[in-house]
């Protein structure tokens, strides 16, 4: 095999894992922008590599990816943009394939919202540990050899991960049934853009919260607590005589959609996806709220939009209620 040969080979054998690198690295950020940026990196470091001395090159490039996230999430600038109140993980509509492996539970558990969200509770390493055993299925003796750390130092470090994420959370989700899910939320937006306050209320849970990233325009996220708070506000944001006076005369058609595995809504202006609303669900009802319309937050999940291609909107609720 010549050198231009091998050189084609091993890019080819470098985009062969690309996905499951990104899903890596995106586990890890809780950003697809920065996980793409990682990947990037530990490709210019394959590409720089004395290849032939690399055996395994999958473990070589999942070791190289999830150190230059460490040094990410370790980073001055990180500790910045990551402050408690002022991230949000970004969406990825379900399909995306930097969500990764989805077969267990355990998969399905560590790329959602809410996970992704806990896990900045973690340090660096407890979050890498937890990542690469959950998602990745890594025995400890294989993430030793990507952290450089002892298999008694992975185990300890799952445990803590674990111990701190259910106490952060203090519920018990488990798996949702995509049917309930899907009625709940339809019944949030009907109950919300008609203005029906109790039954909003009723669709809680009594210690639901939600949260919004202000569409990017404020430095930390608009928290909100209490049934009647959180109804309060919703009300106001689906009301479409508002919403149209915002957006110039306007009303954004509004889907449901899965993201990151969770039910959520979509707002759609044209094929512009321009805002999320995310339901985390426990118990039959509604645990947690979070609206997303930074437009740096949405590049990804809109332009997986387009590619997949929308169906039918869920629109008859909000044209009545504007009629009427």
């Amino acid at each position: 095999m010549d050198g231009a040969t091998a050189d084609r080979f091993d890019v080819s054998r470098f985009e062969a894992g690309r996905n499951r690198l990104a899903s890596l690295a995106y586990r890890l950020l809780g950003s697809a922008t920065d996980a793409e940026d990682a990947v990037q990196d530990a490709f210019l470091r394959w590409q720089a590599a004395d290849r032939r001395r690399i055996a395994i090159p999958e473990a070589w490039l999942a070791r190289v990816v999830t150190n230059l996230c460490l040094d990410r999430l370790r980073s001055a600038q990180a500790r910045r943009e990551r402050t408690v109140g002022a991230w949000l993980p970004e969406p990825l509509l379900d399909g995306d394939p930097m969500l990764g492996p989805a077969d267990a539970f355990e998969q399905r558990e560590s790329v959602s919202l809410a996970v992704l969200t806990l896990m900045e509770r973690l340090s660096p390493r407890e979050r890498a540990v937890y990542v690469l055993r959950e998602a990745f299925a890594y025995s400890h003796a294989e993430i030793a050899d990507v952290l450089d750390i002892t298999e008694a130092a992975s185990q300890q470090n799952l445990h803590r991960a674990r111990r701190r994420l259910s106490v952060a959370d203090g519920r018990s989700v488990g798996e949702v049934d995509p049917a309930t899910a899907r009625r709940l939320v339809e019944e949030f937006f009907d109950a919300a853009s008609s203005g029906r306050t109790e039954h909003l209320v009723a669709l809680l849970t009594d210690d639901a919260t939600a949260v919004s990233d202000g569409a990017g325009l404020t430095r930390t996220l608009l928290r909100f607590d209490t049934p009647r708070h959180i109804a309060a506000i919703a009300r106001a944001g689906f009301d479409p005589t508002h919403v149209k006076r915002r957006l110039a005369d306007s009303l954004p058609a509004v889907h449901h959609a899965l993201v990151n595995g969770g039910p959520a809504l979509l707002f759609v202006v044209g094929d512009q996806v321009i805002g999320a609303v995310t339901f985390d669900l426990a118990g039959g009802r509604i645990a947690t709220i979070r609206g997303i319309a930074a437009p740096a937050r949405l590049v990804r999940l809109a332009h997986s939009w387009r590619q997949q291609g929308p169906h039918a909107p869920l629109l008859t609720e909000w044209r009545h209620q504007l009629d009427a």
